[in-house]
């Protein structure tokens, strides 16, 4: 019985993941993605034990148009590294997952080079729940990693629209891949996307690529000048790489390092972790109040009366809200 529950013992699995053992990390990853109160409440102690061992990662955020080669892009990018003596880490913000499956699981095989090295490490989203749940997973997940000592994490952004700022905001980077052939895409793409971005690296610029690739970038900078940058320490640049012959790919990490050095130096680096550990805060107590809103046994049952009637017109939201807030025992 003993050898059953040691495992879920948090400061024994603290101790297991301060050493680096892998089943260790996916064991408690598990923990943090269930649902079961008794395995959450460990997650929380374990995530707690920690806590120290964090936090000293480059956390990297990437996304991509559709077709932009973000799963090759990585493959090779991880390996560059590993090469070189870090550890990777991928993980994925899918809100799409719960409607079609996700297709992490699809980019882990994909990822053929990372899926085998001892040195990276490759986890899908949780396929349950709202964006906030898997971001929250997410986030927990990555500071396991951390402590496990893998010292790159790179989180991939897999769905579409909020998805790219959810990501934004728990990483230290953000990445935007683009293909060649900016005209169409720039119409299409959003232009908090480009608000958002640190660096963007137009892929696929090998072969009869490369001049479309160099007319695409020209394109991306003369859109970025039109927006203000979220900081003066840092103009994000535009580069031309190609994940599938692994050019450029040495550059881009360059241009990441320059701008923890730089972010580090101003005190922007440190400012922006804390300020996405309240954040972060805030969103889990949101999502926890949400929670208990929906399962708890004075309101779950009038909860549904009340969208009842404030979707046939019956009830006004503010009167709906004020009942929900007393049954809650929030007050004004």
């Amino acid at each position: 019985m003993t050898q059953r529950t040691a495992p879920l013992d948090p400061k024994h699995l603290a101790e297991q993941l301060k050493a680096g053992n892998r089943a260790a990390l996916a064991r408690a990853i598990t923990l943090v993605e269930s649902k079961k109160p008794d395995h959450r409440k460990i997650a929380r102690e374990l995530v707690q034990e920690v806590l120290p061992l964090t936090g000293k990662a480059l956390r990297v955020g990437i996304t991509g148009v559709p077709g932009a080669g973000k799963s090759t892009t990585i493959d090779t990018f991880g390996s560059n590294l590993t090469a070189e003596g870090h550890k990777v880490a991928v993980l994925a913000v899918d809100p799409s997952s719960t409607r079609t499956g996700g297709s992490i699981l699809g980019d882990k095989t994909r990822m053929a080079r990372l899926a085998v090295d001892r040195n990276a490490f490759i986890r899908p989203s949780p396929s349950a729940g709202t964006l906030g749940g898997v971001a929250a997973k997410t986030r927990e997940t990555m500071l396991l990693c951390e402590a496990a000592g893998f010292d790159v994490i790179l989180v991939e952004t897999v769905g579409i629209g909020q998805s790219e700022t959810t990501v934004a905001d728990m990483v230290d980077f953000f990445l935007v891949l683009m293909l060649p052939g900016a005209g169409d895409e720039l119409q299409g793409i959003k232009k908090g996307v480009l608000e958002i971005a640190d660096m963007i690296a137009v892929n696929k610029a090998d072969g009869e690529g490369a001049i479309r690739a160099r007319a695409a970038a020209s394109e991306y900078r003369a859109a970025l000048h039109i927006l203000a940058p979220k900081t003066p320490t840092w103009t994000p640049p535009v580069i031309t790489i190609s994940g599938l012959a692994n050019e450029g790919l040495d550059h881009m990490w360059d241009q990441v390092t320059v701008y923890r050095e730089r972010m580090t130096a101003s005190g922007e680096w440190q400012k922006r972790r804390a300020d996405q550990q309240v954040s972060w805060m805030w969103d889990t107590l949101q999502q926890r109040l949400m929670d208990s809103l929906k399962t708890n046994e004075k309101t779950a049952e009038r909860l549904k009366t009340l969208e009842i009637a404030v979707r046939n017109g019956t009830t006004a939201v503010s009167v709906a809200v004020d009942e929900l807030s007393g049954l809650m025992g929030l007050t004004d």
